[in-house]
């Protein structure tokens, strides 16, 4: 065996990167630009018809944002990598050394919400259109980028969480991806009352809303508490976006209802842990 041809090929197998004559960077740059276009095409007019399509078919269109997002960002990188470097086993032994390190001493914490981005991708713990609480903020997931996702709150907040949350913070979705999810009216009586005659006068409160899902069961739950009676009147809004108002609206009625049916309302007492 000739002693030059091996040096030869072990010289080529360490080369890690392609020499600049045989690097296509117009072919990156092609790659590039195009990617980054079709990613802007796409998280522009999905939202943009999502919005103004049928309800029952928003969410399925902004679903589809981060998955297709992964896809291309996979394709361009599978893509760019042989261009720009020589893949050899000996070589992705190299890099995949060398990256390990560098990630695990400068990128970890990014890096770590990188990992979770693909895993809420994969697993969909959230994905835009639900209404999730994370911590202690709760609002409507407007976009699931590959670190972060951004948050609508009731109050208008925009609020950037990190994915990294996945593996430290229990995460409370409301819908699922359904398209409407369960509201809670809260009120407290004292125990003088017809309790059955009650039940029914919120069930009517509820039936009676402008912004009533027919298709979703309307269900009242009591429990006895030692200052009264706890009554919760569950119920489904149309469109998930009217949820504060279809609860302002069950509770400003509910407290008339029942005022007018001799109900007293009393204040919940609250007994410290």
């Amino acid at each position: 065996m000739d002693p030059t041809a091996n040096g030869s090929a072990s010289k080529a197998s360490v080369k890690l990167l392609n020499s600049l004559q045989d690097i296509s960077f117009w072919e990156i740059g092609l790659i590039v630009v195009c990617t980054w276009a079709a990613i802007w095409l796409i998280r522009t007019a999905v939202p943009f018809l999502a919005e103004r399509g049928p309800s029952r078919l928003r969410l399925y269109l902004l679903a589809m944002v981060p998955i297709a997002r992964l896809l291309l960002l996979t394709t361009a990188i599978l893509w760019i990598v042989p261009i720009v470097f020589n893949i050899t086993f000996q070589n992705f032994l190299v890099i995949a050394g060398a990256a390990s390190v560098a990630i695990g001493f400068a990128f970890k914490d990014y890096v770590s919400s990188l990992i979770a981005g693909v895993v809420a991708i994969i697993e969909r713990p959230y994905r835009p259109g639900d209404w999730v609480k994370i911590g202690g903020d709760y609002g409507e997931v407007r976009s699931v980028g590959m670190r972060a996702i951004r948050m609508l709150t009731a109050d208008a907040n925009v609020i950037v969480i990190p994915h990294s949350k996945l593996w430290t913070d229990n995460i409370s979705n409301s819908n699922d991806g359904a398209h409407t999810l369960m509201c809670v009216a809260n009120f407290y009586l004292a125990p003088q009352h017809d309790a059955a005659a009650m039940r029914s006068v919120l069930q009517d409160v509820a039936l009676t809303s402008a912004y009533l899902d027919y298709a979703e069961p309307v269900i009242v739950v009591l429990a006895e508490e030692p200052w009264g009676t706890h009554y919760k009147l569950r119920a489904y809004p149309y469109d998930m976006r009217d949820q504060f108002a279809f609860i302002s609206d069950l509770t400003v009625r509910g407290k008339l209802a029942i005022a007018e049916a001799g109900g007293r309302e009393v204040q919940a007492m609250v007994v410290p842990q």
